[in-house]
């Protein structure tokens, strides 16, 4: 165990998101390993109000925008977590590496890096988080037992992932010299963790991608960068530093008042697993789909949603989704353009969540990152408590701003087919 100690006057860890689903994602894993986790959603007026918690996890909406705006944006998140005292900085990214050949996973790292990382210290890059069955092995990232470029990331409408090479990957984003730390290094422990980084930075090396092929490997890693001012990575790399600091004893109470009323499900995502969760789900319950298409035609498709749910909430869950096969969604973005098709996606989504509110749900699941940060947004929440997960990466969150909600924010990728039907129980 490390002999670091938390200021207890301040967090220890701030970490910065580049998806919302993604921000819960870590914080699940925080409360899970005993923190007292904040979620906020953007950067509030002031981090100074938020007491009586151990990690302060900022949930921006970078992963897909311009990478200045993602660095900007990134920055200020950054310097508002260090005015409010955390003693280091995560910059979190998911797990499959979601990015385009420009960015913004590099350019962010460069720039926090610049600003908060001393001269001739090396970052570490640790997306793997086997937790989620996220592996690097001799640096390529695999989802499962498949390659990345060969997992349904290669479909994604966003970010298509069609290289697995995590090394290479960020080499392409940044003028910074990429090296790699093989899992054997893990195997042999923290110390030669740490000679290694030593090494590599000695030869002139800024990030250091590091194999993870167990939550051991994660222990191992936490430990070697728990000094660090700067640490990147997915979800799986905090529950390391976690351990590194003996906190997974700490006793906590990840209890949340679960607020009464109508619980209903929005979901964006196309992902394989969000398919098949509402494939289980609709055998039980009924559904709505949101066709893009029909919108732009003029089809009052929110009205028509709405009206469903008034008719079926009082019986149980609902579920609204724009979720279809990926033919589907290229037959959208043919007939309206990428951006266009995600843009009234998206404005549906939200649109819908708000009226869902206005007739009482309040319990809310939300499937897809951009869906999720859509809603967020049009519901007005700014902070969110982060209480148990239902599944690894899927945690409920009880928002402190906003609507009264118990809300849960799911990457699509996540959680298991009956997520849909099981959330509600574990909500209890």
């Amino acid at each position: 165990m490390s002999t670091t100690q938390i200021n207890t006057d301040a967090p220890w860890l701030g970490v910065i998101a580049d998806d919302f689903t993604g921000a819960s994602d870590v914080a699940g894993t925080l409360a899970g390993a005993g923190m007292r986790v904040v979620q906020t959603f953007g950067i509030p007026d002031s981090l100074m109000q938020l007491d009586n918690v151990d990690c302060i996890v900022v949930s921006l909406k970078t992963r897909s925008v311009p990478a200045a705006e993602a660095v900007k944006e990134s920055l200020v998140a950054a310097r508002a977590l260090r005015s409010r005292g955390v003693q280091q900085l995560y910059f979190k990214y998911c797990s499959t590496f979601d990015s385009t050949p420009e960015g913004n996973i590099g350019p962010v790292a460069d720039a926090l890096r610049n600003e908060f990382v001393p001269a001739g210290q090396i970052t570490v890059v640790a997306p793997g988080t086997p937790a989620l069955q996220r592996t690097v092995y001799n640096g390529v990232l695999f989802a499962g037992t498949d390659l990345l470029q060969e997992s349904s990331m290669r479909n994604h409408p966003l970010t298509p992932m069609t290289d697995s090479s995590v090394p290479r990957l960020l080499q392409a984003q940044t003028r910074n010299v990429v090296g790699h730390i093989g899992y054997s290094v893990l195997e042999a422990g923290t110390s030669a963790v740490q000679s290694r980084l030593r090494s590599l930075s000695d030869k002139g090396v800024h990030y250091a991608v590091i194999d993870t092929l167990t939550d051991r490997h994660l222990a191992v890693l936490g430990a070697a960068a728990l000094e660090h001012p700067l640490v990147t990575g997915g979800s799986g790399l905090v529950g390391g530093l976690a351990v590194a600091l003996g906190l997974r004893d700490k006793p906590t109470s990840l209890h949340t008042a679960r607020p009464a009323g109508p619980a209903a499900i929005i979901a964006g995502s196309c992902s394989e697993m969000t398919n098949a969760q509402i494939d289980t789900f609709r055998q039980f319950r009924p559904c709505f789909l949101v066709d893009p298409v029909a919108v732009a035609e003029g089809r009052d498709v929110v009205g028509e949603a709405l009206l469903f749910a008034r008719e079926n909430l009082a019986d149980g869950p609902i579920l609204i989704h724009s979720t279809t096969t990926p033919q589907e969604v290229s037959r959208a973005q043919e007939e309206l353009g990428q951006a266009r098709a995600a843009q009234i996606t998206e404005d549906s989504l939200s649109a819908i969540a708000e009226g869902l509110v206005a007739v009482g749900v309040r319990q809310l699941i939300v499937a897809g990152g951009e869906t999720s940060g859509a809603v967020v947004r049009r519901l007005g929440i700014t902070t969110a408590r982060v209480g148990k997960e239902v599944s690894p990466g899927v945690p409920w969150l009880t928002t402190k701003t906003g609507p009264g909600l118990s809300i849960l924010l799911k990457s699509g990728n996540l959680g298991t087919p009956t997520l849909f039907l099981d959330a509600w129980e574990h909500n209890r």
